[in-house]
C-alpha cells in the first residue's frame, strides 16, 4: 500500500470514525473503498509537506514551485508575499520556464518568527532553497525589498548557481538619507512609516496600497477589490516582521556590495515610484553593477509588477532568453 500508517488517523478524523475494538488494522486495509480513500489522504499530506521548506529548526518557508526548465526565483516586495507574483508566474511558466516564489519568513503563509529579519538572515533563507531545490543556472528576480536579497546573496555567497539577475523597483543600493547619500529618503518618513504601523497597521496599510500602485483621484490603475486584495494579503503578515522588514530596507546599506553582482542584470524601474524613488535607489545601481542595462518605464509607480505587467513580462522574458 502506498499511504502512509499515520494517515488512518487522518483520514479516520477527517470523517469522524474511529476503529472499534473488534475492528483490526488489517481488516480496515483489506476494504478497497477504505484504501482508496485513505490514499487521497496520504497523497494530499505529502503534496502539503511538499509545499515548505525547513530553512531553520523553527522556520518554514512556504514555496511555489510550477513548470520544468531554467529556473527563476522570485523574491515578493514588502509588506506582501509571493501571491503579488500571480501575473507573472503563469506567463514564465507558460514560456517554458521552472517558477520559484516563495514566502518570506513572517509573510504570507510561511513562519512567523519572532527575529531573523536581518538581510544576512533573509539571505542565509534564500540560499537553502536553492540548496534543498538543488538550482541550477538560476535568473534570480527581487522586488523592491527582495532587491536587497539578491545583492546580498552575491556579497555573501558569491552568487553561487545564479547567472542573471533582475532588479525590479529595487531598494539597492541604499535608500536613507544620510551626509554622503543626499539622494536618498529622509530618515522622519521611515518613522512616520513605522509609527503608523505601530497605531493602526490595517489603516496604515489600506493608505500603502493607494501610493504604492499611483492612485490618485483622477488615476485608478488597479481596481478598488484588487486594491483590497493585495491589502489584504499585506494585512496576514506577521506585525513584527512587517515592522523588522521596513527597518532593513530603510537601514541597510548595500553601496559596497553591489560590485559583487558579476552576472547579466536587468534593472527596471517606474519614474513615478513615490514608495522607492529612483533618484535614490536604480539610478545608482545602475552605475554600480557593471554588466548591467537599466530600463525605466515612464508613468509607472511603485506597484509595476500589476501596473505595467504585459510590458514587464516581455522584457523578463526577453532578457531571461538572451
Amino acid at each position: 500500500m502506498c499511504f502512509q500508517l499515520r494517515s488512518i488517523n487522518s483520514f479516520l478524523n477527517l470523517f469522524g470514525m474511529e476503529i472499534q475494538n473488534d475492528l483490526t488494522i488489517g481488516e480496515v486495509l483489506n476494504d478497497e473503498k477504505t484504501v482508496n480513500e485513505l490514499n487521497v489522504v496520504a497523497e494530499a499530506e505529502t503534496q502539503a509537506s511538499s509545499e515548505y521548506i525547513q530553512v531553520s529548526p523553527k522556520v518554514r518557508l512556504h514555496v511555489k514551485d510550477y513548470g520544468t526548465g531554467k529556473p527563476i526565483v522570485l523574491i515578493h516586495g514588502w509588506p506582501l508575499s509571493s501571491d503579488m507574483w500571480e501575473y507573472q508566474v503563469n506567463h514564465l511558466v507558460e514560456s517554458g520556464y521552472r517558477v520559484i516564489a516563495y514566502d518570506r519568513r513572517g509573510f504570507g503563509k510561511s513562519s512567523q518568527p519572532w527575529d531573523g529579519y536581518d538581510y544576512d538572515t533573509l539571505t542565509d533563507d534564500l540560499k537553502e532553497i536553492i540548496e534543498q531545490l538543488k538550482l541550477e543556472h538560476i535568473t534570480l528576480v527581487g522586488f523592491s525589498m527582495g532587491g536587497g536579497e539578491v545583492i546580498r546573496y552575491f556579497s555573501r555567497y558569491g552568487g553561487a548557481k545564479v547567472t542573471k539577475a533582475i532588479l525590479i523597483s529595487s531598494v539597492a543600493p541604499f535608500l536613507l538619507q544620510t551626509d554622503n547619500n543626499p539622494a536618498g529618503v529622509p530618515k522622519r518618513i521611515f518613522e512616520e512609516i513605522t509609527t503608523a504601523i505601530k497605531n493602526d497597521r490595517i489603516g496604515f496599510l489600506e493608505d500603502f496600497g493607494k501610493k504604492f500602485f499611483g492612485i490618485t483621484a483622477f488615476h485608478h490603475p488597479v481596481s478598488s477589490p484588487l486594491l483590497n486584495y493585495y491589502s489584504m494579503i499585506a494585512s496576514m503578515a506577521s506585525p513584527r516582521a512587517t515592522l523588522e522588514c521596513a527597518n532593513a530596507f530603510s537601514t541597510t546599506d548595500f553601496r559596497a556590495e553591489m560590485t559583487y553582482v558579476n552576472v547579466p542584470t536587468l534593472i527596471i524601474h517606474g519614474d513615478e515610484d513615490k514608495t522607492v524613488p529612483m533618484e535614490a535607489s536604480s539610478d545608482i545601481a545602475a552605475t554600480l553593477i557593471p554588466a548591467s542595462e537599466y530600463k525605466v518605464y515612464p508613468g509607472a509607480p511603485h506597484g509595476l509588477f500589476y501596473t505595467e505587467k504585459e510590458k514587464l513580462n516581455t522584457d523578463l522574458i526577453r532578457f531571461i532568453n538572451v
